[in-house]
Order: structure tokens, then sequence, then C-alpha cells
């Protein structure tokens, strides 16, 4: 395998403008638990949730990042986790295939707005997929994640199609049930991870791939602190990470604190509500 190399702490970080989709939470409930995060008895405040995902969207803005939106759609609640949707390399768009029927017409909704949008190639996903939930994108290869939602035959088809290489991570807890929950890029040649989340073969890929990762605590998983997103400087991330935080601030990240609690009431944080366009 090849050594990701990592820049030195204190190194400056360079900031690249990026082109993300969001969908607005109108219809925001959590009435079904697919995750151990989702408790129906314990209700969500669509209003609340709304203000908090404008926060977001005006962080993303207020850092020089473009956002376009998706509608919503009524009696699809999770439709606000827009990173499920697809995922976007090169211009090219390997489609979301949702493995809970709750979520099952998200796939083609995603698909719909790209082909309007004037992204031309998008794959229909034969094998199942939560977009960039599992599927990761550095400069050189896309991590993926299986164990709970994304097939692993879903690892070589986005691979075919993408023409990019593909590392499969195995995830063990539930807690963690997507990637993007316990791992993001940070930059393109570079990771924050939980280990707890990956089996012990996945742990050590990490390790050899990323010497240098910052490594976080459980603690910060818990809030879903590594549910962030990083342009290479700034670091979009959930305020309750307090020592991911830290340790971000550390290396020479701007972290950039959000307050997404009741979207965590399904399951979500900053990046599950953000599909970056890539191309």
């Amino acid at each position: 395998m090849t050594v990701m190399p990592a820049m030195e702490p204190g190194t400056v970080r360079t900031a690249l403008r990026r082109h993300f989709l969001m969908c607005r939470p109108e219809h925001f409930a959590v009435t079904y638990a697919i995750n151990p995060w989702m408790d129906p008895a314990a209700g969500a405040d669509a209003g609340r949730a709304v203000a908090q995902w404008e926060g977001l969207r005006a962080a993303y803005l207020a850092l020089g990042h473009e956002v376009s939106l998706i509608d919503p759609i009524e009696g699809l609640p999770d439709m606000v986790f827009a990173a499920n949707g697809a995922l976007v390399v090169g211009g090219r768009v390997y489609g979301a295939k949702f493995t809970h029927p709750e979520r099952h017409a998200e796939g083609p909704a995603y698909a719909k707005w790209m082909r309007e949008n004037g992204f031309s190639e998008v794959l229909e996903a034969r094998h199942t997929n939560e977009g960039e939930g599992d599927f990761l994108t550095l400069d050189d290869v896309i991590l993926a994640g299986t164990g709970f939602r994304t097939d692993i035959a879903a690892h070589q088809e986005a691979q075919e199609f993408l023409g990019r290489p593909v590392v499969t991570l195995r995830l063990v807890d539930p807690r963690f049930y997507h990637l993007d929950t316990a791992l993001f890029p940070l930059g393109g040649r570079n990771v924050a991870y939980y280990p707890g989340a990956f089996s012990p073969g996945s742990r050590a890929v990490l390790e050899r791939l990323f010497p240098d990762a910052i490594i976080a605590g459980e603690d910060d998983a818990a809030v879903l602190g590594l549910n962030a997103v990083c342009d290479g400087r700034n670091v979009v991330i959930n305020a309750e990470a307090t020592g991911l935080i830290r340790t971000l601030r550390a290396h020479g990240y701007e972290p950039v604190p959000v307050d997404l609690s009741e979207l965590r009431k399904a399951g979500g944080g900053p990046k599950c509500c953000t599909l970056e366009l890539r191309g």
C-alpha cells in the first residue's frame, strides 16, 4: 500500500472552495428507527432542525463555499441527509441504492436532480450503497465502508465506474453505521478517525495508509464529532466534540463549531447534511 504523507503540526493549511448539495429539513421527523440514534418516542422538533440546518448552510457560505439545494419531498424525513444521496467524483455520479425501504425513494430523487443539473453520467447502482455516507474521497483513493449499510460489491462497482482505487474498511460498532460517522478526510491526503469503530484488519489498514492521522476518542465520536467537513483548513464540526476541536486546532486546522443536536436524533451531523459535487 502507498502511505499517504501528512503535513506536520503548525503547517499553514490551505482551504479549497467546494460545491455542496444540501436539502432543507422541512419534513424532518423521527418516525422510525433504522439506526441506534433514532427513537421515535423521543420526538423531534422540525422547526429547530431547520434553524440548525440554516446555521450549517450559513457557515459554508461564510467560508466561501457554493451551496446548491435539492427540494425536500414530503414523506422522506431523512432526505436532509444529502451525503447519502450519491457519490460524485470527476463529474460522474454513482447513484445511491438504500438499505431500508423507508429511504428507497431518496436515491431516484437525487439521481433526477443530478441529471437536471448538468451531470450526464449517472450510474444507477446495482448494489446497495448509501453514497457519501460510506464513500469518502481523498486525492489518491476512495475509502469505502461496509458492515451495516453498503454492500462490499458496491465498492467494486464504484471503482469500475469512477476509475479510482477504492479501499474497503469494515465497521463493527452499530453506533457508527456509516463510514462518515467514524472518519473524515483532512484535505485530500490525511484523515481523522475513531479506531473503535473499525475491525482489527481495517484499523491496521488505516494505520498503514495514514500514520499521521488524527485519532479521536470515544467521547468525541459519541457526539458524532467525526461527522465533519474539512475544506483543507476549516473543519465544520459538531460543537460538542470539544476534545477533537482542541486537537484539530493544535494541528493547524480552524474548527467551525455548529449545533446540529436536533438532527443528531436521527444519527446525522454536518457531513450527513452535505453532499460534495466534485467536477
